[in-house]
């Protein structure tokens, strides 16, 4: 077992206190908006060699016997590499709207983008690796998100709402509004969501003047409910990125709200945003990501329009498992990844850990004591571990005289 060091990205949107107070460290007086656990080769985890203190690059130490670290399981269905990447997400202000590809889909466009000599990184570089990136996150305070196209009928509704409010002011109703009504009577729901996305991504000025008068009418005395949730994320949005075609896609999307312990996954082609909260996330190892507004970075609008799914959806829950010692684990419907979360109080029983190949383990409160027959590895709050596949079974502890209730979570993967 090898205890890691992972590195932390400062992105604008990030928390400057919520990954500090939940590790125990100081802050550093910067946003902290993600913490990477993993070997994805842009940001790997460093791994402190037992016994010497010598430290590797995680990506290195697994390319050196992929079998011994990985399993055969796992090299032989994700290759010779982790085929997982976990984090601790804080997000102070929203990401950006964005989708991620499907599998065939990233390899095509890495190789592309490759052969068209497109420097790895370039602004405008659409694929940094050839990889998919299902996802989930779980909530470990209260976490505001947009995920996926809501139902038709619930997005006529708000924006028949918004029309009422926009026609008693003023300025009256803007024409976007009631073309994207027309937009959405269309009798296939995923045409009329397609047309009305497409409407918003490529408007340019005039969606951005009408989006300023539709916020302009919601903040006026028009009544917001019974949408509050979404008008306001609307006029959010808009303090934020005025006039951005994301600001009135948000209405398109499930709005969501979830409380600390539930948890929601994003398959390909899935339009989401993460608006605030603090979390785990976890994907396939991945970093390709299209953007579709809420942000001043690069968006292509022709291939964001290949890779989104544009049926309504409900909201992606994903209900934990729970364990004969009542321990919870989710298992999303990827293969790559499936989640532990492990709570253990001072003087429980040990959990065994759920591993298939390689795991990591992350320690948020108290302090757990890991034990497998080839050694063991004690960890305190803030600290987390690599545990090769020849390591299991591996059981996890509470440390003897430790009167904290510990609290870690470990990734492995689905398989």
């Amino acid at each position: 077992m090898y205890e890691i060091e992972n590195v932390l990205r400062d992105y604008a949107w990030g928390s400057t206190t919520a990954i500090a107070a939940l590790l125990g460290r100081p802050e550093s007086g910067r946003p902290e908006a993600e913490l990477w656990i993993g070997a994805h080769p842009d940001s790997p985890s460093t791994a402190r060699v037992p016994g010497d203190g010598a430290t590797t690059a995680l990506d290195a130490l697994i390319s050196s016997d992929p079998g011994h670290y990985l399993g055969a399981d796992s090299v032989a269905r994700f290759g010779p590499r982790l085929p997982f990447l976990a984090k601790i997400l804080a997000a102070a202000q929203p990401l950006s709207l964005q989708v991620h590809p499907s599998l065939e889909q990233a390899r095509a466009g890495f190789a592309r983008e490759n052969a068209e000599g497109v420097p790895a990184g370039a602004p405008n570089r659409n694929y940094r690796d050839d990889n998919h990136k299902p996802e989930m996150i779980l909530a470990l305070t209260p976490f505001e998100a947009l995920c996926g196209f809501r139902p038709v009928a619930e997005t006529r509704e708000i924006l028949a709402h918004v029309a009422a409010a926009c026609g008693s002011s003023e300025a009256g109703v803007p024409a976007l509004v009631g073309e994207l009504q027309d937009d959405l009577r269309a009798s296939d729901e995923g045409q009329g969501l397609r047309k009305a996305f497409e409407r918003l991504i490529t408007g340019g000025r005039s969606v951005a003047e009408d989006t300023a008068l539709v916020v302009a009418a919601l903040l006026s005395e028009a009544a917001l409910a019974p949408h509050e949730a979404e008008l306001k994320t609307v006029i959010s949005l808009n303090e934020k990125y005025p006039g951005d075609p994301g600001v009135l896609i948000s209405l398109l999307l499930n709005r969501v709200s979830l409380a600390p312990g539930e948890a929601v996954y994003l398959p390909a082609g899935n339009v989401h945003a993460y608006l605030h909260g603090l979390g785990v996330e976890v994907m396939a190892s991945s970093d390709n990501v299209l953007r579709g507004g809420l942000t001043p970075k690069f968006v292509d609008v022709p291939e964001l329009l290949r890779t989104v799914d544009f049926q309504p959806v409900a909201v992606p829950m994903l209900a934990a498992e729970r364990t004969a010692l009542d321990q919870e684990v989710f298992r999303p419907p990827f293969e790559e990844f499936q989640l532990q979360r492990i709570e253990l109080a001072p003087g429980a029983a040990p959990v065994p850990l759920a591993q298939s190949g390689a795991a990591v383990v992350i320690v948020v409160a108290g302090e757990i004591y890991l034990d497998s027959p080839k050694g063991d590895l004690q960890l305190s709050r803030g600290g987390s571990a690599f545990l090769p596949a020849a390591e299991a079974p591996v059981n996890v502890h509470p440390v003897a005289g430790c009167t904290e209730q510990a609290l870690a979570f470990a990734v492995t993967t689905g398989l």
